[in-house]
């Protein structure tokens, strides 16, 4: 082996910098391997917020935010996962905004948080329409300040397998060309999707389901891969993302007769309903000859240009750029596009996987807390919840890899208990 680490993190979006940065603060030996730069990873085009039960609102709390998901993903989701995700997601924001992530704000000061599709409160937090972006800003800064180490501009092409276990990666230097061999106790695999499948995505070109594959490869099963997410406003015609965020603040959908159409099949959330019920009814409007040039359009002239500027202006810049619109003056067309993968590798609540010293996080793994459709902001959420607690990297050196078992439905050795 060229290089060796207690843990080796494959992708450095916010799933595989978090979990970077936890492995490091439980004294671990941690390096960051990415085919790309980390802030120019895919979590960076996250734009509409994170969802967490802060309190803003006095009828939301985490029993209601975790009722919202198993609601969300028509009741496939994994509960006792869900039920992690939810009741820890107030203390993982809390810790964001300690490390100087810049929220949007109340006029009392507190994080703002705005509604968004099929939640029973506005909890979602957000730093206007550029979330994603300000998230991996602050977890690059703390990778920085830990000097943790970056394998950045290599591929993973094949995990490293000896003794029935995942022992490292073999990788593509994509600069210099060659082949490097990385020596690890515990791979993380954190590469993001797989949305570069479809022709009509809001992914980026990086996206193409690089660690799902590597981990099909050794044995570990894939987990409800037919579950993708299509996001219902994507910018006609390059598929760029227009944040949900838009019909929170307040934006209509319309069709060609300029009805706000989900009148027909969500009356009482409208805008709000998740989005899986919104492509649909999108889609039927459009296959109906309701549509304008295959698209519906989203409308935020009402909204005014100064709320657009001050919470919007992510979403003003890319219509300008990439469809000549402003949206201040005129409506978006819009369709649905693949946006987010909820399938991946099968791992238990801590991520563990079936092979020993191999765990997943982020949108490559299935835990399964989307189930058949993801809640806006739950993705972020998802990123950012210590992936991998305890994956026992310290037990490696005290004790050797036997007490790092690993397997399905295995606890790692000293993590903590939900």
């Amino acid at each position: 082996m060229e290089a060796r680490h207690d843990v080796l993190i494959v992708g450095a979006g916010c799933a595989g910098m978090r979990a970077a940065i936890e492995a490091f603060d439980a004294g671990a030996d941690v390096a960051l391997l990415s085919k790309i730069h980390p802030v120019r990873s895919h979590s960076g085009a996250a734009e509409g917020g994170i969802n967490a039960a802060l309190g803003n609102a006095s009828e939301d709390d985490p029993e209601t935010h975790a009722y919202d998901t198993v609601k969300g993903s028509d009741y496939l989701g994994d509960q006792d996962a869900i039920q992690i995700l939810c009741d820890e997601a107030p203390d993982d924001v809390y810790q964001l905004e300690n490390w100087g992530a810049v929220f949007s704000r109340t006029e009392d000061g507190r994080i703002a948080q705005r509604p968004f599709g099929a939640a029973g409160a506005p909890r979602t937090a957000y730093a206007a329409d550029i979330t994603g972006h300000v998230l991996v800003h602050v977890l690059y800064e703390q990778v920085m300040k830990r000097q943790i180490p970056a394998y950045e501009e290599y591929f993973a092409w094949k995990l490293v397998m000896d003794d029935d276990r995942c022992q490292g990666v073999i990788a593509w230097d994509l600069l210099n060309g060659g082949l490097k061999s990385i020596g690890a106790k515990t791979v993380i695999l954190a590469t993001g999707g797989a949305g570069r499948l479809y022709v009509g995505t809001t992914n980026a070109y990086s996206c193409t389901g690089d660690g799902m594959a590597l981990a099909l490869r050794v044995g570990v099963a894939l987990k409800d891969m037919e579950m993708m997410q299509f996001h219902p406003t994507t910018l006609s015609p390059t598929g760029v993302l227009i944040t949900e965020g838009t019909r929170g603040e307040g934006a209509y959908l319309l069709n060609s007769e300029g009805d706000r159409f989900l009148e027909r099949y969500a009356p009482n959330a409208m805008e709000l309903a998740s989005r899986d019920v919104i492509s649909r009814a999108e889609q039927t409007e459009i296959d109906e000859g309701r549509g304008i040039d295959g698209n519906v359009v989203l409308d935020l002239r009402h909204l005014g240009a100064d709320r657009i500027l001050e919470r919007l202006h992510g979403t003003r810049e890319l219509a300008m750029t990439f469809a000549g619109v402003d949206p201040i003056y005129e409506l978006l067309p819009v369709r649905p596009g693949a946006h987010y993968h909820m399938g991946g590798v099968d791992t238990d609540v801590w991520g563990l996987t079936s092979v020993e010293g191999l765990y997943a996080a982020g949108e490559c793994a299935c835990v399964s807390v989307h189930g058949a459709n993801r809640l806006g902001g739950n993705a972020l959420m998802e990123t950012i919840r210590r992936p991998c607690r305890g994956l026992g990297a310290l037990e490696h050196d005290r004790r050797g890899p036997a007490v790092h078992r690993g397997r399905r439905g295995a606890r790692a050795q000293g993590a903590p208990r939900p």
